[in-house]
Formats: C-alpha cells, structure tokens, sequence
C-alpha cells in the first residue's frame, strides 16, 4: 500500500508540475512512520524496504541520513535501527498543538473510572489510513483494559474510531478514502466494509454515535462518536470508548455508554467554543 502511495505522489508531481512536492522529503518521512510501538528491537534495511515498498538502495541512504541527524539510532549488535529521541519531540510538539485534548482528559478520565472494567476511551485522529491516539483513559481500578496508548494505530475502515471519522470527513476526503480503502480491501471484501462504513455514517446520522461490535477485533466491541473541529480550522477526530465484548455488551452500548461518550463529546465542543 505504501508503494503506490509513493507512487501516487510521484504521479501527481510529474502529471500536474507540483515543484513544490519534495519527493525524498516524503519518503523519508515514509521511513519513520514504518516504526511500531510493537518494533521494540527496531528494524533493518530489508524490513523497511519492505513495508515502504522503497529500494533497498534508497533506504540504506535514507537511514544513514536519518541516523546522522539523530532521528534514527543504530545497534551494532543486531544491524537494526531503532527511533532516536528527536522524534519524540516532534510527536510531543504536535500533542501541545492540539488543544482539545487539555480540555478531554479529564472528561475521558471520569468516564473511564466511571465504566472501569476494563474500558479504554481515547481521541484519535487520522494518519493515512489509520486512526493515532492522541489522548487515552483507561480506570484507575480494575481489569487490564485494551493496550493502546497514545500513538497507537488502529484501523480506519474497521474500527469505530475511524468509521465515526469517516461519517465527519468532508465529501472529498471521504470520497478519496473510501477509493483508497476499496483498493486495499479488493473486491473481495470491499462490499461488506464498505456496508459496516455507510452503517457507521447512518447510525451516527440517528443517533450521533456508532456502535462497532466485534469488527475490528472479533473479541472487541465500541462506541464512537465524531468530532468536528470547533472552530474549522483543523481535521476531524473521533472519540471512543471500547473493552471486551463481555464488558460491553450492545445494550450497555446502546442504552447507557453511547449517550454518555455523546454527552462528552458536546461538553467538550462548548468547551472549546
């Protein structure tokens, strides 16, 4: 999927003359965004080779660049490279800009000790085809909940938080995702996303939230709720609130957590209004 986002942008450059696209820039910044939370004994050239779809040539010289500025650090040991502590400061400079999430953690936090169990309610924005944690609240007594933290990636086709951004993007953006989504899905298993995706938009049409259940993760239901930029001067996010299926039942969803997410998320808006 990668590759043909490289692709895309390269496209794009040469089909409408956009000088201004910086191609290296982008696939440099394609290398580090192939780093996981999961990758904790980093990776090699050949791995990110293969999850940019780059050539192992145009890794190897974007690495070295990468490692000589600090935002990547190599182990002699085992020849992978992990994160350097440069890109924490960009990450942790890109939370202080986003306002909203002064104004939600605590809000989060009350709602999660008041479900406990287990329950996890983060804000999520979109990366690609991804929904990032920007901000989460699990109770401070309890069960182990969901081991998502801020920075976590999950799906933006099938999980709640991205299906409730999608019924907020606006026409274009969605139109353009949802083609993207459809080319990665394939033909295959396009028809029953894309029914999960226009049912996540109906539901919130009716009601305001949308309840996922067990389609991200078979074992994992949620709730989720969009959330406009106030003021229309940044993307959309999502909140949502999800746990084991067991914990979260439909008609807890339904009846009891949906309304109260919903009820934070418009504490929030008049809030930042």
């Amino acid at each position: 999927m990668r590759k043909r986002l490289q692709d895309q942008a390269e496209s794009h450059e040469i089909e409408n003359g956009d000088r201004q696209f910086v191609t290296a820039l982008h696939r440099g910044l394609d290398i580090l965004r192939a780093f996981t939370p999961d990758d904790r004994m980093g990776l090699g050239n050949r791995e990110l080779a293969a999850r940019t779809g780059l050539p192992n040539s145009t890794v190897s010289r974007l690495t070295y660049t990468l490692l000589k500025l600090g935002y990547l650090i190599y182990d002699d040991a085992t020849g992978r490279y992990r994160m350097g502590v440069p890109v924490l400061g960009l990450g942790y400079a890109c939370l202080g800009g986003i306002k909203v999430r002064e104004a939600a953690q605590p809000l989060m936090q009350q709602l999660a000790d008041e479900c406990g169990d287990g329950v996890l309610v983060a804000l999520g924005g979109r990366d690609d085809l991804t929904m990032t944690y920007i901000a989460a609240a699990r109770a401070a007594r309890g069960m182990i909940s969901l081991q998502l933290n801020v920075g976590s990636r999950i799906s933006l086709g099938r999980s709640a938080m991205g299906r409730a951004y999608l019924a907020a993007a606006k026409p274009d953006e969605r139109a353009e995702l949802m083609t993207r989504l459809a080319d990665k899905a394939g033909p295959d298993r396009w028809p029953a996303l894309k029914a999960g995706i226009d049912d996540a938009a109906e539901q919130i049409r009716t009601r305001g939230f949308y309840c996922n259940m067990g389609e991200w993760q078979n074992d994992i239901n949620a709730v989720s709720v969009p959330f406009p930029s106030p003021q229309g001067d940044g993307p959309p996010m999502a909140f949502n609130l999800g746990g084991p299926a067991y914990v979260l039942p439909r008609e807890r969803l339904e009846t009891e957590l949906g309304p109260k997410l919903l009820q934070l998320v418009n504490t929030v808006k008049h809030i930042r209004e």
